[in-house]
């Protein structure tokens, strides 16, 4: 994402101010400070007037009143706002990026200063004069930087043209409120920058053009299947990103627009093929037979190491007791994985078709098990005695199926 946006102002400073202007300063910031935590009613003017520093009679030489001092808090901070988001945004080019940007600056921005979030989107908003104030007009200022982002991407072919810029924004901007509302007065999460990818997650299908979103998804599989080569072929300790980039055929930059880290695109790369590999056991499921079920995806999880040698040698050394992996959201496509092969013996319990004596979650490790095995000795030890892998895989299919049907326990 690049430098993070800076705040769109701290707490109002007296730094460079004299006399009138400093005592103004101190009694915004004060004002600020007691009602983000009071709220605009129960906060009194002279709490906030000891806080400044100042007799209560001072305050009204500045403000008209309580309602006025609270409205004057944003407006003093959005003058400051839109300056640093044209400033940031100088040198970014592709509205897409711009977009990117903006949505993650306003989110950290919140995530950095809570007391003002609180003040400009709970205490103010709930006063209808608000939208009458000199603050909304610099809200709605804001707003059409925005909308110009949008209608820049629009004349260029990055944004779809077949909805209104106005509903855009309002979608945009209205997420990205609620999301820090979530966090300031829900607690529901930590920040809101946590949720941003999920954010662009959503926005990106809503608002790229459909020809965008196709470039997008074909690089984006450039660069998973580039890592997944690197990675495969110089650890992930010595893989550098340059060289996945290189393999792609993208930029360093480009790469970090999809991914934050290199960890992450390692983590992708692995949830990519599991969501791959359910898709494959699931989407060709005509058959009811569970054995016929159990067979096709027992094969098909070995023949998919024999198309894609990457992946095996990855998952073994770089991911299989990665404890980072699975307490990442990438994990959930794994899971769900695991969740399918047991459900698949159950079913087949269930029908008679497998004996009912077996542990659906100890099949699963076995048939993961002998797949790391098997790969292991195929891709990382190498060796090379003549086998034909393909009957190797025929066979331990009939063992697997044979230790789910066949009766004779040890």
């Amino acid at each position: 994402m690049g430098s993070r946006l800076r705040p769109l102002g701290n707490a109002p400073s007296a730094e460079n101010t004299t006399g009138d202007e400093d005592k103004r300063l101190k009694i915004l910031a004060a004002a600020e400070e007691v009602m983000s935590q009071k709220g605009f009613v129960d906060a009194t003017v002279s709490e906030i007037a000891g806080r400044a520093g100042v007799v209560d009679s001072v305050i009204y030489q500045y403000f008209q009143g309580k309602e006025d001092l609270l409205f004057s808090i944003p407006g003093e901070r959005l003058k400051v706002a839109l300056t640093l988001l044209e400033e940031d945004l100088k040198g970014i080019r592709d509205p897409e990026s711009r977009l990117r940007k903006m949505m993650w600056g306003y989110l950290a921005y919140y995530d950095a200063k809570p007391e003002y979030g609180r003040i400009v989107l709970i205490e103010c908003r709930s006063i209808p004069e608000f939208s009458l104030s000199p603050a909304f007009q610099l809200i709605t200022e804001y707003y059409g930087r925005v909308c110009a982002i949008l209608e820049q991407g629009i004349g260029e072919g990055v944004f779809r043209s077949d909805v209104g810029i106005q509903p855009l924004q309002e979608v945009i901007m209205a997420t990205l409120e609620m999301e820090t509302i979530s966090s300031l007065a829900l607690g529901e999460i930590d920040s809101g920058e946590s949720d941003f990818e999920d954010i662009a997650a959503l926005v990106g299908p809503m608002v790229l053009a459909a020809a965008r979103r196709e470039e997008k998804k074909e690089r984006e599989t450039a660069i998973i299947e580039a890592a997944e080569k690197v990675f495969a072929e110089n650890s992930f300790s010595k893989a550098k990103i340059s060289e996945i980039a290189r393999l792609a055929g993208v930029a360093d930059g480009t790469l970090y627009n999809f991914f934050k880290t290199k960890e992450d695109l390692l983590f992708r790369a692995i949830e990519r093929r599991f969501e791959g590999f359910l898709d494959e056991t699931t989407g060709n499921d005509q058959s009811r037979n569970p054995a016929h079920i159990l067979r096709r995806l027992i094969r098909n999880h070995f023949l998919n190491a024999l198309s894609v040698p990457h992946f095996p040698k990855v998952f073994i050394l770089q991911i299989q007791s990665n404890k980072k992996f699975f307490q990442s959201k990438s994990a959930g496509a794994f899971r769900k994985y695991c969740a399918h092969i047991e459900a698949v013996i159950e079913e087949g319990k269930a029908a008679g078709a497998f004996r009912s004596d077996v542990n659906p979650r100890v099949f699963r490790n076995m048939l993961l098990g002998t797949f790391c095995a098997m790969t292991y000795r195929w891709y990382i030890l190498q060796d090379h005695r003549h086998c034909d892998r393909l009957d190797e895989i025929n066979q331990v299919t009939d063992l697997l199926l044979d230790a789910v049907t066949a009766s004779g326990s040890l």
